[in-house]
């Protein structure tokens, strides 16, 4: 069933054509990925189908009272709490719930059979209605989604009080708790941790309404999405897959399009040779040939009436990045011994040991509020260590990128900004920032009036043509559109310095950091491998962590000698935690088999316990002998 119909819809702004002539459907329990470049129109038709907002031309037609879910200007509360505003998600339940106790009340006093009876069948079918919507399930739901959003310690406070962000998580989770047939979602990701991002990806898969998204997570709109609108100059195109799906058959579309585009102008070049000819040939006749003159109007009308194919746009602009290190440091670029922070009372992380080398590609992962931005900052010395030591090794030129980039400037000029840090005259400067998409008069736009994206393309063209060898990213790719993303992934690559992230972007983490370290409840774990790696490696050793109590307790030990050499007392105790740990992974491994269908997997599963439990039996007998 078709919940929402775009019938040649146009939208301009300030005499600029957004787009024009778009058509689409929506059907319904569709999970559908709006992509894009930034400033090709995703959020203005949202803002259309959300119906804030009225076409040019055309028309949006919407199934009959449809419920839309879109979350754009974040109204105002007052003075209600963070728990108070999520339940006003709940307000026709809640009215319910109140007129139902109202009704226990009217019936437990003496009244006359008939009355009764009739309070008691409305009673009957206001429950029903009540159980129906998930009445009994109010504080189970708003428990779900304020966990998995991570926002249960905003749940007091005053919704007044909130930052930005946290206002936008809030209107989130109101938005999701609501249940809308039809969610609008725009770059929902932005202020969300990893795990959030990871809880709202798996919380929308099983979403039964329908989902239109815009986000510029590649792996998010993956596991979301089962369909793509694809906006480009002004035209819309829908594919029927994932993202990876969709990056795939545009490409063969792409390269099907441009050869039938050169088949056609081969045609038509052969048929204008050959126009071009039978005229010649007319001419020379003596008499001029009537019927060559003839033939060759008839067939430059054949070619008259051919369809031009457009020629299709294979390279789109992008951003041109080079970065390059002309000045190596050296071997350790950042080391931290024992550093501790606290706030007041609240103590973000303590004994955190941390070394950075040349050329290292190192990411810092953890959930919002951990200490992430913290670390950066004490490296930059913007912020002071409780204790501890952080050392910035020799020949270290640092390059920062915060994600809160030129958010104090007002009036100042883009030209002038990028001119503030890199000494060039105003053609190369106007040169320069052309490769970074800020073209003719953008550059003397306002850097107040620079979307996210734009700020950081503006920030990475001062980056570049700085003298440095150390690159600090705080959530680099936060407002960049995919080409962008992709972009600044391949220029990182070819860096020769060493790199040091703050990102909540999986596929970022995964394809250029080898080094993760996590924090997790004021501790920091390291990683030698990519993000998938140190998650699987970090839930292996929390579940581990929490089986080792119970699988201790069938450790067999021996009793423990009074007196013992205090040698034998040291193997002894290491024998008896390696013991513990082992007999945990052992339990771990036969849980998972329980659950694994495939059968290579289970095989390679047997194969690992096999190892673990000879593993096991060779330190019972070390056991033996010491005890």
């Amino acid at each position: 069933m078709i919940v929402s119909s775009v019938n040649h819809i146009a939208k301009s702004f300030g005499g600029n054509i957004i787009f024009k002539d778009l058509s689409f459907e929506v059907h319904e329990g569709s999970r559908i990925g709006l992509v894009g470049r930034n400033g090709c129109g995703k959020t203005t038709l949202l803002r259309l189908l959300a119906n804030h907002d009225t076409v040019d031309e055309g028309v949006i037609h919407w199934k009959k009272g449809l419920k839309i879910g879109y979350l754009a200007q974040i109204p105002d509360f007052g003075q209600l709490s963070v728990k108070d505003v999520l339940k006003t998600a709940f307000d026709q339940l809640l009215t319910t719930e109140q007129t139902l106790k109202q009704l226990e009340m009217e019936m437990s006093q003496e009244l006359a059979p008939d009355y009764l009876q009739r309070l008691i069948d409305q009673y009957g079918k206001l429950q029903d209605d009540f159980i129906l919507n998930g009445g009994y399930e109010i504080d189970a739901e708003l428990d779900r989604v304020s966990n998995g959003l991570k926002i249960t310690d905003l749940l007091e406070k005053p919704f007044s009080l909130l930052s930005g962000g946290e206002k936008t998580k809030v209107g989130l989770g109101l938005s999701l708790l609501k249940k809308p047939d039809m969610l609008l979602l725009d770059e929902p990701t932005n202020h969300l941790d990893l795990m959030a991002i990871e809880w709202l990806g798996k919380f929308l898969k099983e979403y039964s309404g329908t989902i239109i998204l815009v986000s510029h997570d590649r792996y998010f709109l993956d596991e979301v999405v089962t369909k793509v609108l694809d906006m480009e100059d002004g035209e819309i195109e829908l594919y029927h897959s994932n993202f990876s799906g969709y990056v795939k058959e545009k490409e063969e579309r792409l390269l099907r399009e441009f050869q039938e585009f050169q088949e056609q102008q081969r045609k038509i070049k052969k048929m204008k040779e050959a126009i071009k000819r039978l005229r010649d040939w007319a001419n020379r006749a003596n008499p001029p040939s009537a019927a060559l003159h003839k033939r060759a109007t008839n067939m430059q009308r054949a070619l008259d009436r051919i369809e031009k194919l457009d020629r299709p746009k294979i390279d789109v602009k992008k951003m041109s990045i080079d970065f390059e290190a002309n000045d190596r440091s050296g071997k350790d670029v950042i080391v931290m011994e024992d550093v501790s922070k606290s706030y007041g009372s609240r103590k973000l992380f303590e004994k955190v040991n941390m070394l950075i080398q040349y050329k290292d590609r190192t990411a810092i992962v953890g959930e919002n509020g951990t200490g992430k931005s913290t670390l950066i900052k004490m490296i930059l010395k913007e912020c002071e260590v409780d204790s501890g030591l952080i050392k910035v090794g020799s020949n270290v030129k640092i390059g920062y990128l915060s994600q809160h980039v030129f958010n104090d400037l007002g009036e100042e000029q883009v030209i002038d900004v990028f001119r503030s840090e890199v000494v060039v005259n105003e053609g190369e400067a106007r040169h320069i920032l052309a490769r970074f998409l800020f073209y003719g008069p953008a550059v003397f736009r306002k850097v107040s009036q620079l979307s996210g994206g734009e700020r950081m393309r503006l920030r990475l063209a001062q980056l570049m043509y700085q003298d440095i060898n150390l690159l600090i990213l705080d959530e680099p790719t936060n407002h960049l559109d995919i080409d962008s993303c992709e972009v600044l992934e391949e220029a990182l690559e070819q860096f020769n310095g060493t790199i040091v992230a703050v990102s909540h972007d999986r596929y970022f983490l995964n394809k250029l950091f080898e080094k993760i370290y996590w924090i997790e409840d004021g501790k920091i774990h390291f990683f030698d491998g990519n993000y998938d790696w140190a998650k699987e490696k970090l839930t292996i050793q929390t579940t581990i962590a929490e089986i080792v109590p119970e699988v201790a307790k069938t450790v067999k030990t021996k009793p423990k000698l009074n007196k013992k050499p205090e040698k034998n007392a040291v193997q002894l105790e290491n024998l008896e935690q390696k013991l513990e740990e082992i007999e945990a992974e052992i339990y771990l491994l036969k849980q998972q088999m329980e659950s694994v269908i495939d059968l290579e997997l289970l095989q390679k599963f047997y194969l690992e316990l096999e190892n673990k439990e000879k593993e096991r039996d060779q330190l019972y007998s070390q056991l033996d002998e010491v005890v």
